[in-house]
């Protein structure tokens, strides 16, 4: 298995996915080897890492600095910041590191016998695909979010095409909702009898009852984002709903945890909208701080402009908490009890948090039946479909 990041190293929601996997195909009696662009990541019985900078390795070491959620410009960015040294072996642009990493990953998983390639997103499929070819086994491609939806549909060009050679080179595909299944049948190319739909599951169980916190009549109701601060997750439409809640409801207080390039300019544009007084910018925030405002929260918002899945809506609702997610997701087709707006109508989103605030009973329920959704939603039942995946790409290959 190929992938970008792998915890306690994770940026976003894909380590969290990568990982979740991996323990439930372990459950299902797999045996893993994991390959990753760094050493860091939490072992369990079952699983193998491999990885360029692994200290284990003696006859390959050389530092890799291939980020997740990378861009050609932001690659660049990084590396001109920094000293040369070991990471200049890389070459100065992104599609050099990404080849130097399928060469080394490549050479480091010879010694390995498997059934099948797995790789994640579009960084690993060069190297998946050459290791597949090595072996005579299947490469299965997972995608979690491609080119387009972190680029509202203005996407880099070279970016784009690794993606759509290495899907198109993959025997199979999984998509982890039916929002990227069409999108790649639009807009990649891939034939649909190719992809199958595993949606991502949490490892996260009903944390608390409904009579916690969240339920107490507070002063300031909190509403929360969180995510990456890019144009993809929709901060700037959460704040334009804020203004309208605040207008209702002027009590009622805004957290937007998560760090990205828009931070500065949504600070600035929170001042100029007068809402300095009630939205907070929590920064990054660690897993504890993110469960204890999951615990605090009134109400979630995931307002996302292209969103394949969304795993921080399954993470509140594992805290009772109610959910605003965008029609534009994934996650919306596991959580029918959650609301579901357009991400462009912010007269809606602020009307489905007003009512969230002011109807308690309804939202209690919206609380009871996130919970219940959970119940099946688990990485162990996902991991067993994607094995059945495994088993049929196997037959035909």
């Amino acid at each position: 298995m190929f992938g970008w990041e792998f915890p306690p190293k994770s940026l976003g929601g894909l380590g969290v996915a990568c990982q979740g996997l991996v323990r439930g195909l372990l459950k299902q009696n797999s045996r893993i080897t994991l390959v990753l662009p760094h050493s860091e990541a939490e072992l369990e019985d079952g699983m193998d890492l491999l990885s360029p900078t692994s200290e284990q390795i003696q006859r390959i070491k050389v530092k890799s600095d291939l980020h997740p959620y990378d861009t050609p410009e932001s690659f660049l960015s990084r590396k001109d910041s920094k000293d040369t040294g070991m990471s200049n072996l890389y070459g100065r642009d992104l599609g050099a590191a990404v080849h130097e990493f399928t060469e080394m990953s490549v050479e480091l998983t010879k010694h390995t016998n498997p059934d099948v390639v797995h790789a994640h997103d579009w960084m690993t499929f060069p190297a998946a695909k050459r290791a597949a070819d090595y072996h005579n086994v299947p490469f299965v491609a997972q995608i979690h979010a491609t080119e387009l939806d972190r680029t509202h549909f203005k996407p880099n060009q070279w970016i784009y095409d690794q993606e759509r050679i290495g899907l198109n080179s993959a025997d199979h595909i999984i998509t982890v909702s039916n929002f990227t299944k069409d999108l790649l049948i639009k807009e990649y190319g891939i034939d649909p009898d190719k992809i199958d739909v595993v949606h991502n599951a949490t490892s996260h169980q009903n944390h608390q009852s409904p009579t916690n916190d969240q339920c107490a009549i507070t002063k300031h109701p909190m509403i929360l984002f969180l995510g990456r601060l890019t144009v993809q997750k929709g901060p700037f439409h959460f704040l334009e709903a804020a203004r309208i809640v605040h207008e209702h409801n002027p009590e009622a207080r805004f957290v937007i945890a998560g760090d990205g390039y828009l931070l500065p300019e949504l600070i600035d544009r929170s001042c100029d909208m007068g809402l300095q007084d009630i939205v907070i910018f929590a920064g990054k925030v660690s897993g504890n701080e993110v469960n204890e405002l999951y615990k605090k929260a009134s109400c979630f918002v995931m307002p996302s402009t292209s969103e394949p899945f969304g795993l921080v809506a399954l993470e509140a609702m594992a805290f009772n908490t109610p959910v605003i997610v965008s029609k534009q997701s994934g996650v919306r087709e596991v959580t029918p009890h959650s609301f579901q707006v357009d991400f462009w109508d912010i007269d809606k989103l602020a009307d489905c948090i007003i009512t969230v605030l002011r109807e308690g009973p309804l939202a209690d329920q919206l609380r009871s039946e996130g919970g219940n959704t959970l119940q099946h939603l688990t990485w162990e039942n996902q991991a067993s479909k994607v094995i059945s995946i495994y088993d049929k790409v196997r037959n035909y290959f």
